[in-house]
């Protein structure tokens, strides 16, 4: 059993973390301005919202569904918080306070509508959030009148400048979330069961249990981790946008799915999560300061999203193999 834990480590986290150090090393050799000051703090800022997504959509992955109405609910969340920071007659703390409840609130209950909707009439949850995608988007529109909203108040703007220990906060409050969530996975009975039920969903029914709570509620932390990524969006470019958040789906699913979970559920971790998004967005950076244009940089991602998963399928049969060790 020691012997299949330890192999687990070395194809999961260890794996991942090496694979991040070549990159690093890499992009460090041929983009000089890669491994300035400046620009590890504008990777630390990068990586951070997909990060916090990434994160909720952990929980989901791990019990074989999918989200991808993320992006959407993304731009929903920030619709609705920069309404509610700049059209109140609140103190300007209130009001940002106001705000972020009303962001979080937002992104967990359309969280739970795609979790009881999935559940109640068994419907995969692609199909469902594909929906919530084009119902989130066209709501953000119709609620913001198709407009951007800015002037906030200037404590929320100074927010963007702010460091805590050296590091941007923004990207501090993405590692507490990720300490959060490795808590919640692997030293809670929710965890465990998140688990169990990816691995078999249906020895967890006949054992008396209901998987569909569970489900239910991973797909509203989900919703929770977007409404507060859709603050931290707010506070690093100090706009909210109806538009934003396209493509924020690829982004969390390749972070989570290089992270090493297992698309077929059961198998993954959070820690595996932030290296997959630190990859994403070393990646991505370092591109970028090589040359690479957008299109580029999006055909590699997916390129990559393809080899990962590829990647898992020998993985387990690795695992399998060392099963009965």
């Amino acid at each position: 059993m020691q012997a299949k834990k330890i192999v687990s480590f070395m194809l999961r986290e260890a794996g991942i973390g090496v694979a991040l150090i070549v990159l690093i090393l890499l992009f460090s050799a041929v983009a000089p301005r890669f491994a300035s000051l400046e620009n590890i703090n504008n990777i630390f800022t990068q990586i951070s919202i997909n990060t916090v997504i990434s994160v909720g959509m952990t929980f989901v992955i791990l019990l074989g569904g999918i989200d991808l109405s993320v992006g959407s609910v993304l731009a929903l969340c920030t619709v609705i918080a920069g309404l509610v920071i700049t059209s109140t007659g609140l103190s300007p703390l209130a009001a940002i306070v106001l705000a972020i409840a009303a962001s979080i609130a937002v992104g967990a209950t359309t969280g739970f509508i795609n979790g009881w909707v999935s559940e109640r009439w068994k419907i995969p949850s692609f199909i469902v959030t594909l929906g919530m995608l084009n119902v989130a988007r066209g709501l953000a529109l119709t609620v913001s009148n198709s407009r951007t909203i800015f002037s906030f108040p200037e404590i929320f703007n100074r927010m963007s400048t702010q460091t805590i220990f050296g590091f941007p906060l923004i990207f501090v409050i993405a590692v507490v979330l990720v300490l959060l969530g490795h808590f919640l996975l692997n030293r809670t009975v929710f965890g465990r069961f998140i688990y169990a039920i990816g691995n078999n969903e249906e020895a967890v029914r006949l054992s008396g249990h209901t998987p569909s709570i569970f489900k239910i509620a991973a797909f509203t932390l989900c919703g929770v981790a977007v409404g507060l990524a859709g603050i931290m969006y707010m506070i690093r470019l100090n706009i909210a946008s109806p538009i934003l958040g396209v493509g924020f789906e690829l982004n969390a699913i390749a972070a989570v799915v290089i992270g090493g979970t297992s698309m077929s559920g059961g198998k993954g971790s959070m820690i595996g999560t932030f290296l997959g998004a630190c990859i994403i967005g070393v990646l991505n950076n370092g591109l970028l300061l090589v040359g690479f244009g957008d299109f580029t940089r999006q055909m590699v991602t997916g390129f990559i999203i393809v080899l990962a998963v590829i990647i898992d399928t020998y993985r387990a049969r690795i695992s399998i193999k060392f099963a009965g060790v």
